[in-house]
């Protein structure tokens, strides 16, 4: 390929940028996670903050309010990143694109959450939903995409595909989003939440495990030592899910736990045990309504 001096200098400039972003990726050693109530609708509390990094929604109102480029552009001027939140396995109700979603497409309720259903996420009708989000989380200048609702493969009802097909399906969802962003944005981080066993899984295609680690940049991972509110995770799936994580940390991504505790007994346990497997920890409540600013040990 010829390349012009315009491009060679072009490519040249975003060194700088990209290798900046990585260190500040590597040395996250705190977050917080809000969706939703942001103080006097701005994001001015959590620009005050001392969050390495934030996860907010990719709107103020959880509709068609988008966040815009100078907001996220102030949070990172105070040395923070911002992750973009957005469902890649359901939709709700409240959301712009519930009405482009084909009905056939919605697969049932999210149990817990009366206004958001599954989706059939590995119909290619789904995609330019997903995309959408990409492009809008690009355009406002996020440093990356924190992927709720991963767990669809696991928990979606009465589907035509099988559990391990339905992994494999969203191993393939997620690596897509990777490669579209990273081809726009090779700085821009990959986070889902939940469900780190799609990196232990045992796969006919054992190909499929390196394609999913290679896709994401680090792991959200909710309810690590504390359920809402305040009940201790001790079931099996939540061993399992410890083990797991501690797993895709090993291959040097960041784990970042979310716990749901009120307790200051729970809350301070949280952030040690959490710690003390290496994850960046967080506590919060459920509906993640507020800015936990205090809660850090």
């Amino acid at each position: 390929m010829k390349l012009t001096i315009l491009s060679i200098i072009t490519h040249l400039s975003t060194i700088p940028a990209m290798l900046a972003a990585e260190i500040a990726w590597n040395k996250v050693d705190s977050w917080a996670y809000q969706l939703c109530n942001y103080t006097n609708d701005t994001l001015d509390e959590i620009t005050s903050s001392q969050f390495d990094l934030v996860v907010i929604d990719l709107s103020r109102n959880g509709q068609s309010d988008f966040f815009k480029r100078a907001e996220i552009e102030a949070v990172q001027q105070s040395n923070k990143l911002v992750l973009a939140y957005f469902e890649i396995g359901a939709i709700e109700q409240y959301r712009p694109e519930w009405n482009d979603v084909p009905k056939d497409l919605k697969a049932g309720r999210v149990a817990n959450w009366p206004k958001e259903q599954y989706v059939k996420f590995w119909d290619e009708r789904w995609w330019p939903i997903v995309r959408s989000r990409i492009d809008q989380a690009l355009t406002a200048g996020f440093n990356g995409a924190y992927l709720d609702m991963v767990t669809t493969y696991a928990e979606i009802p009465n589907t035509e595909l099988k559990e391990e097909e339905r992994a494999h399906k969203m191993v393939e969802l997620i690596e897509r989003i990777s490669t579209y962003a990273k081809t726009k944005d090779p700085s821009f981080k990959i986070v889902p939440q939940n469900c780190p066993e799609l990196y232990t899984w045992s796969y006919s295609e054992p190909k499929l495990n390196q394609k999913y680690i290679n896709a994401i940049d680090g792991l959200g991972l909710e309810s690590v030592f504390f359920m809402a509110h305040d009940r201790p995770a001790q079931h099996q799936w939540s061993v399992e899910n410890r083990k797991n994580a501690i797993a895709i940390k090993a291959a040097n991504k960041l784990v970042l736990g979310v716990d749901y505790a009120k307790k200051v007994t729970s809350i301070r346990q949280a952030y040690q045990k959490q710690r003390a497997l290496g994850f960046i920890p967080y506590v919060s409540v459920e509906t993640l309504e507020v800015l936990q600013i205090k809660n850090s040990f």
